[in-house]
């Protein structure tokens, strides 16, 4: 597989780029508010706009930085185009509810332009057509299966055997006017927004834990409890579980995106394939040109190639298709789908009304991220929300659920074993810079990386969460879990959940 030379050195999405992002405090103190929020991301900030505009007192907080999780490493799309799903839908709920998910994530998308035009944004937001396209023979009959569910569930469509770009295709299904815009930009807004109608926002603090008495608590990892009258985890992985079983019921996936100019001009539209790998396209504006955003390579966290080599094949496939005139930016992101593909959003469990939960975006969280902010809102004051049953985490469908809970943990177990066994035994004194290998230290079993300054970091390759062995992401410069998509830094350092704690840190000298 070709490498090109100028590929970006490090991992970084465009949307935190030239923005001024505001920054907040760690949290220093106890605190009691109506709403604990767990997550600065589309739902979580969107949930935090919504509450506060109605004097609800909303606390916050984010482990990191807000808008640095997925949604700041999205492709953006506001669409409710989510690849080959309808006729899937339909087969497993029926007509009705498949009805109610399109109308969802249209009514997602409606929010959101609403909310643009009343602050006048300039988020960069533009109507396009979305392309479902395939260039296989075998995708040709689920396309034509696919354009039927649109039928019946009455979304307006086209199809197409050409489509305005230059790439092959046998055939293509269009929704028309649909939506694209730099979410960064738009969530700004909303935090601007959040913080004059009083909301405390807190960077840097970790919450690990929910304590669910008369009032449920968050418990933060520097032992601060915010008491609340109810919690919202809005952090991608639910960091409390409440015995909902989220880690068998959530499979996290990393996909990958490039940012490229080429001397061809962008003709419009927003794109995916059916097939696999997928290829998603898109463009927005920088320096008055358009950056081509080429998107996917999606597989299972911590598992499969070498994941630089999933941005080597967008490289050759935009090099192929469009020619690259520069390679500008690369970054990844990390995306969980439930048992069934249709969100978890409401209560974690049926007896902890309390404790609310939006997880499982399934790579479309721009629609799904508004519209489970809007059900989590409306539960609070007591409004009710015709999307509410559709979406709630205690549903459990016999089919595909059944099927899938089981393949979803066969592959956990699979790896966990597989972890134990693996064992490089690779020397240590032959690894180049940037590079890492798994091997024994003093008997035990460690991940080693050499930094640019040929500093060794050494960790114990025990994941924190549920004592799975994680695997070296060369892509991200992370290690990941292959069983719940844990990640943590090449230092320790939990950059994901839902593990909670940091890889223990091992020296040479141990």
């Amino acid at each position: 597989m070709t490498k090109h030379n100028n590929m970006p050195e490090n991992p970084e999405p465009f949307w935190r780029e030239l923005i001024d992002l505001p920054s907040f405090s760690k949290l220093k103190d106890s605190l009691k508010v109506d709403v604990g929020i767990v997550g600065g991301g589309i739902t979580g900030i969107t949930t935090a706009y919504l509450l506060a505009k109605e004097n609800i007192n909303v606390a916050l907080l984010d482990s990191n930085v807000i808008l640095n999780g997925t949604t700041g490493h999205t492709t953006a799309k506001v669409t409710a185009q989510h690849g080959l799903i309808y006729d899937e839908f339909i087969s497993h709920f029926g007509l009705e509810k498949t009805q109610l998910y399109y109308q969802a994530n249209m009514d997602a998308k409606k929010f959101i332009k609403q909310t643009i035009d009343q602050y006048n944004l300039k988020c960069d937001y533009k109507e396009e057509n979305a392309f479902l396209y395939t260039n296989s023979d075998d995708y040709l009959l689920k396309l034509e299966h696919e354009q039927k569910a649109y039928d019946k569930v009455k979304i307006p469509h086209e199809t197409k055997t050409n489509i305005p770009l230059d790439i092959p295709i046998k055939s293509a299904l269009v929704m028309p006017n649909q939506g694209q815009f730099h979410p960064l930009k738009y969530l700004k807004q909303l935090v601007d927004e959040s913080v004059s109608n009083g909301v405390q926002f807190y960077e840097n603090t970790a919450a690990i834990d929910v304590e669910y008495n008369k009032h449920p608590t968050i418990i933060t990892r520097d032992g601060y409890r915010v008491t609340c009258r109810y919690v919202i985890e809005a952090s991608h992985y639910p960091f409390y579980d409440g015995q909902g079983f989220y880690p068998t019921r959530l499979k996290p996936e990393r996909s990958y995106i490039i940012g490229i100019k080429t001397d061809k001009s962008y003709p419009g539209g927003m794109y995916i394939n059916a097939e696999s790998p997928t290829r998603s396209i898109r463009s927005t504006p920088i320096d008055d040109e358009n950056l081509w955003l080429i998107a996917g390579e999606n597989h299972r966290t911590g598992q499969g190639k070498s994941t630089i080599d999933h941005y080597v094949a967008l490289q050759n496939f935009a090099e192929k298709q469009f020619g690259v005139k520069d390679f500008i930016y690369r970054w990844s992101a990390q995306d969980l789908t439930t048992l069934d593909k249709l969100p978890y959003i409401g209560p974690v469990t049926k007896g902890q009304d309390s404790v609310l939960v939006a997880t499982g975006y399934r790579k479309w969280g721009m629609t799904n991220g508004t519209i489970a902010a809007q059900i989590l809102a409306d539960s609070i004051l007591e409004k009710e929300n015709p999307y509410k049953n559709l979406y709630t985490p205690a549903r459990f469908q016999g089919d595909p659920s059944v099927k899938k809970f089981a393949q979803f943990n066969t592959n956990v177990a699979k790896s966990l074993i597989k972890g134990k066994l693996d064992d490089t035994k690779e020397n240590i004194n032959n690894l180049d810079i940037d590079e890492a290998t798994i091997t024994r230290v003093n008997g035990e079993r460690t991940g080693v990386y050499k930094d640019k300054n040929a500093e060794l970091h050494l960790v114990d390759t025990t994941c924190t969460h549920l004592r799975c062995e994680v695997a070296w992401n060369s892509g991200e410069r992370t290690w990941d879990c292959p069983c719940h998509g844990s990640r943590f830094s090449y230092t320790g350092e939990v950059i994901e959940g839902p593990a909670k704690e940091p890889l223990e840190k091992r020296s040479l000298n141990d």
